[in-house]
């Protein structure tokens, strides 16, 4: 029988520099920290919706083991989508987890012959 258990990073959202100076609300050294399903910030400061919103459908992604080939796994700098905004937000993983499938979901496990 497989392991009901899984492994996801937890995850460090740091706004650093690009080429261009910052429009948006973003200070260098902004960041937010995802663990399992929640987003943790550590300050009183704003944090674009707009940027975070660019963000989040990368942050699954990025909390799982990935294949060293696949893009994800090696692209970790994004950009702020405010084309006139020189923001980037640099995704790091800083830790690891173990969660047991019981306490993420009440769907049963599938049998394995439904895997196929």
């Amino acid at each position: 029988m497989p392991s009901t258990s899984f492994e996801l990073y937890d995850l460090k959202v740091e706004v650093i520099e690009g080429e261009k100076p910052f429009v948006c609300s973003h200070q260098l050294g902004d960041a937010f920290e995802v663990r399992g399903e929640n987003l943790y910030f550590k300050s009183d400061r704003p944090f674009s919706l707009y940027a975070l919103s660019a963000l989040l459908p990368l942050l699954p992604t990025k909390q799982r083991p990935l294949n060293p080939m696949d893009w994800m796994a090696t692209d970790h700098i994004i950009a702020c989508p405010d084309p006139h905004c020189g923001a980037r937000f640099k995704i790091s993983r800083i830790g690891k987890r173990v969660f047991e499938r019981s306490d993420t979901t009440i769907v049963p496990l599938p049998e394995i012959n439904d895997w196929a």
